[in-house]
């Protein structure tokens, strides 16, 4: 990096920012929702995951979606190293 680049990290991203994780479709016969759910994880931090989830709902997609093996986000993500604290999200925003 340039000297007179300043790194910037964990900076406050946008609603409109969050949202443009609902506009993505995915390549395959993944459901639009549980591909919108995985690309939000993969993109934002766990307190910006959160915000989106929200407008996740709010937009009337589904948290319970499944792949075509049965598995839901959790399922694909249970795994991961990171993955608790979205996990939780989930579960929280499913009531």
């Amino acid at each position: 990096m340039r000297k007179d680049k300043k790194q910037v990290i964990g900076e406050e991203i946008g609603d409109d920012a969050i949202k443009l994780f609902l506009a993505v479709e995915p390549a395959d016969d993944t459901p639009p929702a549980l591909h919108k759910l995985i690309k939000a994880y993969r993109g934002l931090r766990v307190d910006d995951f959160e915000r989106f989830v929200g407008f996740f709902v709010e937009a009337g997609y589904d948290l319970k979606a499944c792949d075509s093996q049965g598995n839901d986000f959790i399922a694909l993500i249970r795994d991961q190293r990171m993955a608790e604290p979205y996990i939780e999200v989930i579960k929280a925003a499913r009531g």
